[in-house]
Parts: C-alpha cells; sequence; structure tokens
C-alpha cells in the first residue's frame, strides 16, 4: 500500500493530496491489466482510464483512490459517480472488453 503496509485506504488519500499539494500537474491515470495464460502462451489485455487528482476528498463511493480521481470528460470523481457509469468507463471494463473480444475471436472463429 502506498501509505504503508498497516495503513488504510483514508492514510493512501491523505498520503496522495498531501505530496500533490502545490503540483500544478495532477493528471493521473488508472490502468488495470488481466493476464491468461491459454494453451502454454500469455496474452495481456490492459485498459486505462485517464484523468486528474482533486484538491480534497469528493464522495464516498468507490475505494480505494476514487473519492480524488476525476476521469477525463467528467466533472465529479469516481467516489460520486454512479456505478452504471464507472462500469462503462473504467479500466477494469476497458480490459475486460478486450479480452471478451479476443476470445469471441478466437473461439468463436472455429
Amino acid at each position: 500500500m502506498y501509505a504503508g503496509s498497516h495503513r488504510s485506504d483514508d492514510d493512501n488519500l491523505d498520503l496522495v493530496l498531501e505530496n500533490m499539494k502545490g503540483k500544478i500537474d495532477r493528471s493521473a491515470r488508472y490502468r488495470a491489466i488481466i493476464a491468461l495464460c491459454l494453451d502454454g502462451e500469455v496474452h495481456t489485455f490492459e485498459g486505462t482510464v485517464e484523468g486528474s487528482i482533486t484538491h480534497e476528498r469528493v464522495g464516498t463511493g468507490g475505494f480505494g483512490y476514487d473519492p480524488i480521481f476525476v476521469p477525463s470528460g467528467y466533472e465529479t470523481t469516481f467516489g460520486i459517480l454512479p456505478s452504471s457509469i464507472k462500469n462503462q468507463i473504467s479500466h477494469r471494463s476497458n480490459a475486460a472488453t478486450k479480452l471478451i473480444h479476443f476470445l469471441r475471436t478466437r473461439f468463436m472463429d472455429e
């Protein structure tokens, strides 16, 4: 964990906000990678969502850094956005969509 092995999500959020004080560039990215081992080959599927770090916590939804991460094109944090929107644009969703496409292409064309 960012703030140490015995720290909480709250401690991590506090440390990010402290370390970002005075920073002009607050750009951030969530990134997820799914690895699939199939027939002895490893395939990876990356998903990202670009955004920025707020100056304070906004919202209590989600987990991890969601209350301080505003995805590009949105006005509020993942901590406030409804799950229906988060699930459409999230890094995990992007990676999973690529995995599903790979599996469909691989097994539906056979």
